[in-house]
């Protein structure tokens, strides 16, 4: 009976140059926030960002690329298969705690933390906050006006926010039926709607960027609006770097596509990237109706 060939790969540099640059992301950051706290940034921390930004896409890039030859030399298993799908299925769930995280945050302080204030419940503190304190949610006001300046209102769910709600349906359908053509062996009909998915990541992002605008100049709404600016732009600045990210894995999976590298039946890299868009997808249908409608 034949055993069963697993392939080994040999030794890499990658790991450690991974873990110097997310060392090196994680000091930078914190020194960044530190210093802003202080009044300025210096331009050691900012190069130290930036230098730790390139690390990690020279390390991506490069580890990723020996992975896809490996696949392509006919060194995966189908043992090495089923890892790469736990592990994706494993880096999908570390998102949704991620993710859940900051929902839990909005939820506190909307269901718990702003009642409680308001003078609700045993642990009520009505009295001791500012004069004409009014606690419903959201608050728009701050202790420190003059230092801490509140939102001058909230950004209209049914404008920008649903606009880019149709984008990421849509794009979901469109993946979809990328997804069913590859599966045909339609390469032309892949490459158009991965193209046409693409677009509409593209588009969802300079949306969002056009809402920060409106939400800053003419609403004033900053990370400084209080617990109601934070959580906002927490939630929604994640997702869209997770939209950005995605938009990235499509674009590499267009040429990959182009490119001739999967097969009906061998075609996983294109099945995590679907996972992961349809997910980010998921997440923002629920910041759309926590964080903008109710």
């Amino acid at each position: 009976m034949n055993t069963p060939r697993y392939y080994v790969p040999a030794r890499s540099h990658w790991p450690i140059l991974g873990a110097f640059a997310v060392f090196l992301t994680l000091f930078s950051m914190a020194s960044i926030i530190h210093e802003s706290s202080q009044g300025e940034v210096s331009l050691f921390s900012v190069s130290m960002a930036v230098v730790a930004g390139f690390l990690m896409l020279y390390m991506l890039f490069g580890w990723f690329s020996e992975v896809v030859n490996e696949g392509l030399r006919g060194m995966n298993s189908e043992q090495l298969k089923r890892s790469f799908r736990i592990s994706m299925g494993w880096f999908i769930f570390s998102e949704v705690m991620f993710f859940a995280g900051f929902f839990g945050v909005l939820f506190y302080a909307r269901t718990f933390s702003v009642p409680w204030l308001g003078g609700e419940g045993a642990k009520g503190v009505s009295g001791m906050l500012w004069e004409g304190f009014n606690a419903h949610w959201p608050l728009l006001k701050t202790p420190d006006m003059t230092q801490f300046q509140g939102a001058m209102g909230l950004i209209d769910a049914w404008s920008l926010p649903f606009i880019n709600t149709v984008l990421l349906i849509t794009s979901s359908f469109t993946l979809t039926f990328a997804h069913h053509n590859l599966r045909s062996e339609n390469k032309q009909k892949t490459l158009f709607w991965l193209k046409v998915t693409l677009l509409l990541g593209v588009a969802f992002i300079f949306v969002q960027v056009a809402e920060y605008g409106h939400a800053i100049h003419e609403l004033n709404l900053t990370l400084n609006s209080g617990i109601y600016g934070s959580t906002f732009y927490m939630l929604t600045g994640f997702h869209g770097a997770h939209v950005t990210l995605g938009a990235i894995m499509i674009f590499v999976m267009y040429r990959r596509v182009d490119n001739g590298h999967f097969t009906p039946e061998d075609h996983f890299g294109f099945e995590a990237a679907a996972w992961y868009w349809h997910f980010v997808d998921v997440v923002w249908l629920m910041l759309f109706a926590f964080v903008y409608v109710f």
